[in-house]
């Protein structure tokens, strides 16, 4: 790497200059402050259902609405760094980023606290592609990149660990909206050092470019089957709507496999899940993140909506998670050197799903950090070897000119697993609470006109409504009962989620047997360098996304 005071543009952003530590700087600071915005809310849901009565639906879309954008118009904004240059993304980036932060600390509802979250979303999504491309085109040399790259991921594990300190931290000495201030803040900063210190670079040819019905039909398949699953959760599957979404996410998927099959420069190239091992590392990506963004937002909902501890104790047992991985990152590339990655994969998908067992079977008044740690060190675990060697069998069992697609779809899937994650879970362990405390009120022996005002509230909003309402005399009778209905729904939430995790073991175990992934790593290549190998191919997976 060059000295900074060296550094200067270079004379066509088509041929970068070698990486310069300013630049490498600020790829990583850029990182690190859009991962923080993912898991920032995290330790927040206890006040924001209370501040703002937030339905059980509505609280799914928080995580939701900033995953979105990054799952639909990552691949696409990876394009258009080619086309006109990563360092205006990355500062454009940072300024989306201030924004929606801004709408969300100020927000009096749920639909400005969603819209912000969306808005910082995009911001986040048009930084994660920019910041990995800046650094893959500026290394040519394997040793140079692979160090750049483990500075890159350490960045982005460091912004997934301290974002829910942050916001546990000011939550619970201010207001939650405050909890958002720093962001804004840090995303200006984001903009400032990108545009002071990047330098930029790009790759315009002639086969790339935006591929405008491809993501149209994403984009409205992924929102309608998002909402389809949300809201039908509180509205019922066989309403109408509900129905009407799910056959228009149907069609629009079908609309995009369409598209892409006779698309000049797809987005996804379909051709790559004829091989059974890529196909397989997709399908295990999509359960495996599902699973452990599912398990998170349960614990979330658990801790701080059901029992009402501390943000800044909300926020531990989320910062732990994620400071495993942090602790790991160094050790992995020497590990996938010598073992297999669909031994790693299975190993670390077995750990992973015991360890969301375990935090399903955890009596509902263990929220203290000790009686956590051993699921969290599982999860832990079992998520980062899961997820480094998941991106050696995906880039490695595909033509090494197409790893940087590869890694682009396998992001892209992974995403959908972390968008669908809440939805999912939310769905079915709110919609169980809700009709297990319908049983109990049912036989609880109340009053006729205390039993109506009871289960009117559980009709209108669910479990989660009837233990955090105000219901005078009723509220010492039907409270614990709301809270036994809403722990024992998000344990068979969690449940789902191991579950998931399970079948993903079984898929890399059956359908791996004959891969020959190991390839790259045997030749002693990184799996976050096999991932970026071609130094045009800037759609590269995210090593650490976090819950």
């Amino acid at each position: 790497m060059t000295d900074p005071a060296a550094e200067s543009p270079a004379p066509s952003p088509n041929t970068p200059a070698p990486l310069g530590r300013a630049t490498l700087v600020a790829a990583c600071f850029a990182i690190c402050v859009a991962q923080i915005g993912i898991p920032l809310a995290s330790p927040l849901i206890g006040e924001i259902q209370q501040a703002l009565g937030a339905s059980a639906a509505a609280l799914a879309w928080i995580p939701a609405a900033f995953i979105l954008p990054t799952a639909i118009l990552e691949l696409n904004f990876g394009v258009l760094g080619d086309l006109f240059g990563r360092k205006r993304l990355l500062v454009l980036g940072g300024l989306l980023i201030t924004a929606g932060c801004l709408v969300v600390a100020t927000a009096g509802s749920m639909t400005q606290l969603i819209a912000g979250q969306a808005v910082a979303g995009l911001g986040a999504a048009a930084i994660f592609p920019s910041s990995l491309a800046v650094i893959v085109a500026g290394t040519r040399e394997p040793v140079a990149r692979a160090r750049a790259l483990s500075y890159w991921a350490l960045s982005l594990a460091f912004g997934a660990m301290i974002a829910p300190l942050i916001s546990g931290f000011i939550a619970e000495h201010a207001h939650w909206g405050w909890a958002f201030v720093p962001l804004a803040v840090l995303g200006l900063v984001t903009s400032a050092v990108s545009g002071r210190w990047i330098v930029d670079s790009r790759q315009a040819t002639a086969d790339r470019g935006l591929d405008r019905p491809g993501q149209l039909t994403i984009a409205v398949s992924l929102l309608a089957l998002l909402y389809a699953v949300i809201e039908g959760a509180s509205d019922g599957y066989s309403e109408p709507h509900i129905v009407l979404a799910f056959v228009l996410a149907a069609a629009s998927f079908t609309a995009f496999l369409a598209v892409e099959r006779r698309s000049r420069a797809p987005m996804l190239r379909l051709d790559l899940f004829r091989t059974p091992a890529f196909a397989a590392a997709a399908a295990i990506g999509l359960l495996a993140l599902f699973g452990f963004i599912g398990t998170a937002y349960a614990l979330s909902i658990k801790l701080e909506a059901v029992h009402h501890v501390s943000p800044f104790q909300a926020a531990l047992p989320f910062a732990l998670v994620q400071a495993v991985p942090l602790l790991l990152t160094p050790f992995l590339p020497k590990l996938l050197q010598h073992v297999h990655p669909r031994t790693l994969l299975v190993g670390g998908l077995l750990s992973l799903a015991a360890g969301e067992f375990w935090m399903a079977l955890l009596p509902g008044d263990a929220t203290g950090l000790a009686s956590m740690t051993g699921p969290i060190l599982l999860m832990g675990v079992g998520f980062i070897t899961m997820f480094s060697s998941l991106t050696a069998v995906a880039v490695g069992t595909v033509d090494i000119r197409y790893a940087g697609m590869a890694s682009a779809v396998t992001s892209l899937v992974r995403e959908t697993g972390q968008a669908l994650g809440p939805a999912v879970v939310g769905a079915v362990a709110l919609g169980t609470a809700s009709s297990g405390l319908a049983d109990k009120l049912a036989s609880s022996g109340l009053p006729p006109q205390a039993l109506g005002v009871a289960e009117a509230v559980n009709t209108e909003g669910g479990a989660l409504a009837v233990a955090n309402a105000d219901l005078g005399s009723l509220s010492g009778t039907v409270a614990p009962l709301a809270r036994e209905a809403l722990e024992s729904g998000l344990d068979l939430g969690m449940y789902v989620c191991a579950g998931a995790a399970l079948a993903g073991a079984v898929i890399a175990a059956l359908a791996l047997r004959h891969s020959g992934a190991a390839g790259a790593m045997a030749a002693g290549t990184s799996a976050q360098e096999a991932a970026t190998a071609p130094a045009g191919a800037p759609n590269s997976v995210k090593p650490l996304p976090s819950a």
